[in-house]
């Protein structure tokens, strides 16, 4: 395959693999140009080219090459097939969410909740038992020194 500009139709393939769709950055690192042909074959036709080729006005290279309107074939392609495999996807998820299951969903959430709300109350409960527990300790320690500390005294 050429990549000059004057190969009049041309795969975009490169020695280092495909180019699908609109190029971003050729293989070498380098940022991808937009250029016109001036090419008798091809008159004012847009190509995508890598700037390292079209800076050292390389020709029959293996950097990025290719025709703007194959490129934006190549999208509009890629996102048919992107839009049809999104549809499938709603399609199977509306399958998926008859009325029963969506019940069923709604009610595992409301009852995930209300456990979660009677958890968190148990646990304020115990707690304050806890702490009510320990004051009563410190109270019947108090009075027991004080029992034993008079019958010394008496």
């Amino acid at each position: 395959m050429s990549n000059i500009s004057g190969a009049s139709s041309g795969s975009s393939t490169t020695r280092r693999g495909r180019v699908v769709g609109v190029p971003m950055v050729c293989w070498c690192g380098a940022q991808i140009v937009g250029k016109i042909s001036k090419s008798d074959p091809n008159p004012y036709r847009r190509y995508f080219r890598c700037a390292f080729a079209v800076s050292n006005k390389l020709m029959d290279d293996n950097h990025v090459f290719k025709w703007v309107d194959e490129a934006l074939l190549n999208e509009v392609d890629r996102l048919s097939s992107e839009a049809k495999r999104l549809e499938q996807m709603v399609r199977e998820s509306e399958i998926v969410f008859d009325g029963a299951e969506y019940e069923k969903m709604v009610f595992d959430k409301v009852l995930m909740k209300v456990e979660e709300e009677v958890f968190q109350k148990v646990e304020s409960v115990v707690s304050e038992s806890q702490r009510y527990m320990k004051k009563l300790m410190i109270v019947g320690i108090v009075v027991c020194m004080i029992v034993v500390g008079l019958g010394n005294f008496i």
